[in-house]
């Protein structure tokens, strides 16, 4: 007897709003963890996700994937539901200890244009993942295998709950070798500016502690 299968379309909302890309832009230029402080210390992802290489960043409008446990038939949906410059930020039901993502992923969604991937699982292929270039980012490696339940329920672009972080579709997301944040969509501008200006200061702190002054006295802590 044939399984029932799940219509995608019941929990896929296909269209979202993104910042402007001035916003990505600019944001791609700055640190995770300048992006955390700056917006009040807000958006930073487990740090259990790390990139896979060290050399892998990532910024773009997040696409959001809940899929279920062992299972990435939603991540391969999500590929071609999303938009150049989008990042998939993927949640696995918390079944970690999968191979969700590997060469055959990493190269379809680079050909798609997209920005990255960010899961809350693990992926294979690291090797070749490096060698592919497209920036992956997750918690961990795992050889083993995953399904395709044509009859389980996943969500795209539904609010998808990371850690203490709830990212919904259109967020910000940045991640670099310290880690991802996600900034809402409409604190973009916000934390921006006050991570520019972060980074500024923080410039001039460097400047005056390389002529001799302490941090005790740069922040008033004496």
């Amino acid at each position: 007897m044939t399984e029932p299968r799940f219509n995608p379309e019941e929990t896929t909302r296909p269209d979202m709003q993104r910042p402007n890309i001035e916003l990505i832009q600019a944001a791609g230029k700055l640190p995770s963890a300048t992006l955390h402080e700056a917006a009040g210390k807000i958006g930073a992802l487990p740090a259990a996700i790390q990139p896979v290489a060290p050399d892998f960043k990532i910024c773009g409008p997040a696409v959001t994937v809940h899929s279920p446990g062992g299972d990435n038939l939603w991540l391969h949906r999500a590929i071609y539901l999303a938009k150049p410059g989008d990042v998939l930020v993927v949640s696995v039901s918390d079944v970690y200890e999968h191979g969700y993502w590997g060469e055959i992923m990493s190269t379809a969604a680079k050909v798609r244009g997209l920005a990255g991937l960010v899961i809350n699982g693990c992926v294979r292929d690291r090797r070749l993942l490096s060698l592919i270039g497209f920036p992956v980012f997750a918690r961990g490696l795992c050889i083993r295998g995953t399904g395709k339940d044509f009859g389980a329920r996943g969500w795209i672009n539904a609010p998808t709950r990371f850690g203490e972080v709830t990212v919904n579709a259109g967020d910000l997301i940045v991640g670099d070798e310290d880690g991802v944040v996600c900034i809402p969509r409409e604190d973009v501008s916000r934390a921006i500016a006050a991570s520019e200006a972060r980074e500024a200061a923080e410039a001039d702190q460097l400047k005056r502690l390389k002529a001799g002054e302490s941090t005790l006295s740069i922040f008033g802590w004496q």
